[in-house]
């Protein structure tokens, strides 16, 4: 293998010019040349290049760079299969804004084509199919006639079926007659699929002829076995959605009344893809879970339905419309079987008063700190993943909560079974769990950080001066998780801050960094709390904000215990959410926040967060906007001109200038020039509402970006500030339409219940924002 002549010019190439998902390309040479290399040598640089030049279906500057060496060495024989799936996708992949020339990547595999193309009739069908889908996502018209001429002379089922959907993306037009054209001309149940898939998505009426050749070909799982194009990899699913996304009520009908159907089939495989097809179309469409409800819901009693625990996901989706699935789940959690306890979680949806007292029997059936009774507790997200007050107190359960907790005070590690299942559950309910502070007060006496946060929320009020009296020790010394948990309790209950300004300004000094000299992060090792906070660094009105934790932060300095262990840290973020929080009576941190001020030289995304977070507490702490504004201002014109594939730092700045205020003015310019960036203009115009400044037609500009779920929060935050009646009619009317349209607003979020939650809320928002309109209209 002639080496030197692939890699002539690869060192012409100004790599450390062009970036990549991580910055700089100059590691891009180095994983070429190992693409050539051994076995181990080349997967591992494979590995790599599919999270560098393309990353979560992103490409990069460094993508198009890297083109015309992967298609030589996959010309040259080199792993051709692997890398002409790497070239289809960096062909098909979104690019940044700004990363170079629009298109520029797509354009650079086009331009391989001539290498591509013959490919397309290698020996191995897996570089054949592979190839085919390569050339398709080029868009360039040149590939036509020899996928056609392939097309003629292909037997093998995959290759058809792949020629099949690369023809339909070159031309739409002949690819849904040609499409038409396989489901009646007996075409091999892949390519047939595939035609089903083109149908749908070319916009051509769907009909019960369509359904009943899609319900023929499941479960379609195996029928896409070895493609590449990972939209299509879930055919039934996919259908779904694409008939969805027509937003009719047409579409609507048929992509549920499919779903129905194949509820329905006998074959196990058939029903689970069902399944993935009617939870997906729950998290995508609003009306989904009312029309799906009367198909799902007997399945749970269905003695033909296998697997009962595969509806649970679809049933906690469907929310109140799933309430007859009550006593059918009642009975699946008093089975006891493995997904008792998930099957609990989705009955406190439904019944939370039935659920928790479910929970009390199965609590006291099984032996205290075994953990099954109490893992639903936790929900599917980790421990304490459920929002507070989801279950309703309940006097039997207390009890049973009780005996776990005295059973946590006699185990050698209180903090092993997982404690945030009970503390979350019992902070909820108040002074109402109140008799359960004896069992809390031994466990906080051995661990502040896990259990202060629930004995200040159960005490009542004629105990408070004596729980105080146990906390203050705790809150004054100690490593320090222990002493801000305590300091943060005990200003709950009686106010005092001097212990909790104590254990922020050590948490200042000793907090864990993030982004170092390397620019990684550090992580806690474990979740902090889940407390619901405003802004960037937390509630204004205080509260605690409970550490869940103690494990400890991975090479850390830290602190030490008694026998040399390390002792966790205290995130800044959770410090400087506490200090914001406090606002004036904070203020002896102000030198310790203009530390965290000082330190320009973290500039990685994590580096540059804390530091508006720190900006933010500083104006909370003194309200003088000079000092915060300058830091700020300084952070949004270096990270407006750093990677554009990193505009978190951009956006997070912007929304911080929101809290300025009119303050914010003189940084307005800088506001206004994001404006030509779509992915930063909601917080931009929030800013500048906020600041008095908004531009014209600003409205207009968060509804485009809000009607293609570009950053939702954001969005009603600025239409918010900028005020009801800043809307005209049309934008009234555009909003509406959001509100009340059947296509959810997309959000990110660690679950897909709380992403549909998160749908909601913004709903809810943008009905209230309506109603607010003063002219009637």
């Amino acid at each position: 293998m002639e080496l030197d002549r692939l890699f002539v010019d690869l060192d012409s190439v100004r790599w450390a010019d062009v970036e990549h998902a991580y910055g700089g390309a100059e590691d891009v040479p180095g994983l070429l040349r190992a693409l050539a290399g051994g076995a181990d040598q080349a997967s591992e640089a494979l590995d790599e290049l599919w999270g560098t030049i393309v990353h979560q279906e992103t490409v990069f500057a460094a993508s198009a760079a890297a083109v015309p060496f992967l298609a030589r060495l996959a010309a040259a024989g080199v792993r051709p299969a692997e890398l002409l799936a790497l070239l289809g996708t960096l062909a098909a992949g979104a690019e940044e804004p700004g990363a170079g020339e629009p298109g520029a990547c797509r354009a650079a595999v086009a331009g391989q084509l001539p290498l591509i193309l013959p490919l397309t009739g290698a020996a191995d069908a897996r570089v054949r199919r592979a190839a085919v889908r390569t050339a398709g996502c080029t868009g360039d018209p040149a590939a036509r006639s020899a996928l056609n001429a392939r097309r003629a002379e292909e037997k093998d089922a995959g290759v058809r079926a792949e020629l099949l959907a690369a023809l339909a993306g070159l031309d739409p037009a002949g690819g849904a007659a040609a499409a038409a054209g396989a489901l009646a001309d007996g075409e091999p149940a892949e390519a047939r699929l595939i035609a089903l898939m083109i149908c749908a998505e070319t916009g051509v009426p769907w009909t019960a002829e369509h359904r009943e050749t899609l319900l023929s070909l499941l479960p379609a799982g195996p029928l896409v076995r070895g493609g590449a194009d990972p939209a299509r990899d879930e055919p039934l699913r996919h259908i779904v959605d694409t008939l969805l996304a027509r937003d009719t009520d047409t579409d609507r009908e048929a992509a549920c009344a499919l779903v129905e159907s194949a509820l329905l089939l006998p074959a196990p495989e058939a029903r689970a893809e069902a399944l993935w097809a009617a939870e997906h179309a729950c998290l995508v469409s609003r009306s989904a879970p009312a029309r799906l409800a009367p198909a799902v819901v007997p399945l749970l009693s269905d003695a033909t339905f296998g697997r009962k625990e595969a509806l649970l996901p679809v049933l906690e989706l469907l929310g109140g419309h799933a309430e007859a699935a009550a006593p059918a789940l009642a009975a699946f959690v008093a089975d006891d079987g493995e997904s008792a306890d998930r099957a609990l979680e989705v009955l406190a949806r439904l019944d939370p008063r039935q659920a928790a007292r479910l929970l009390a029997r199965r609590l006291r059936a099984r032996s205290p700190l075994s953990g099954g009774g109490t893992a639903a507790l936790a929900g599917p997200g980790g421990p304490g993943s459920w929002p507070d007050g989801s279950l309703p107190y309940d006097p039997e359960l207390l009890n049973a909560l009780r005996i776990e907790l005295d059973a946590l005070a006699e185990a050698a590690d209180p903090g092993a079974g997982a404690p945030e299942r009970f503390t979350a559950l019992l902070e909820s309910w108040g002074p109402r769990a109140s008799a359960a502070l004896p069992e809390l007060t031994v466990l906080c006496e051995r661990s502040p950080a896990l259990f202060a946060a629930a004995l200040s929320a159960v005490c009542p009020p004629d105990r408070r001066a004596r729980t105080a009296d146990l906390l203050r020790p705790a809150a004054g010394a100690g490593p320090i998780r222990d002493r801000f948990a305590a300091a943060d309790a005990l200003y709950t209950l009686t106010g005092e801050t001097g212990p909790l300004v104590g254990a922020l300004a050590e948490g200042l000094r000793s907090g864990p960094t993030p982004g170092g000299e390397d620019g990684a992060a550090a992580e806690p090792a474990g979740p902090l709390g889940n407390r619901r906070r405003s802004g960037l660094v937390g509630r204004p009105s205080g509260g605690p904000i409970g550490i869940r934790t103690a494990g400890a932060v991975p090479g850390g300095p830290g602190e030490h215990g008694p026998a040399g262990e390390p002792v966790a840290e205290l995130p800044r973020e959770i410090v400087l959410a506490k200090a914001a929080a406090l606002g004036r009576a904070a203020l002896p941190l102000v030198p310790r926040v203009r530390g965290v001020l000082a330190t320009e030289g973290r500039r990685s995304p994590e580096g540059l967060a804390e530091r508006i977070r720190a900006a933010v507490t500083l104006w909370r702490l003194t309200g003088d906007p000079a000092e915060p504004l300058t830091v700020l201002a300084g952070i949004l014109a270096e990270a407006a001109d750093g990677p554009v594939h990193r505009p978190e730092p951009v956006r997070d700045c912007a929304r911080a200038l929101a809290e300025l205020g009119p303050a914010a003015r003189p940084v307005a310019p800088a506001l206004v020039a994001l404006l030509d960036r779509p992915e930063q203009v909601p917080a931009a115009v929030f800013a500048l509402a906020a600041a008095g400044a908004a531009p014209a037609g600003a409205a207009a500009l968060v509804l485009d970006c809000a009607e293609r779920d570009t950053d939702p929060v954001s969005c009603l935050d600025a239409l918010e500030t900028l005020g009801p009646d800043a809307l005209t009619p049309e934008e009234a009317d555009r909003l509406e339409t959001l509100a009340e349209r059947d296509r959810r607003v997309r959000l990110p979020g660690p679950s897909p219940r709380l992403s549909v939650r998160s749908d909601q809320r913004i709903r809810l928002r943008a009905r209230a924002l309506l109603a607010g309109r003063t002219d009637g209209t």
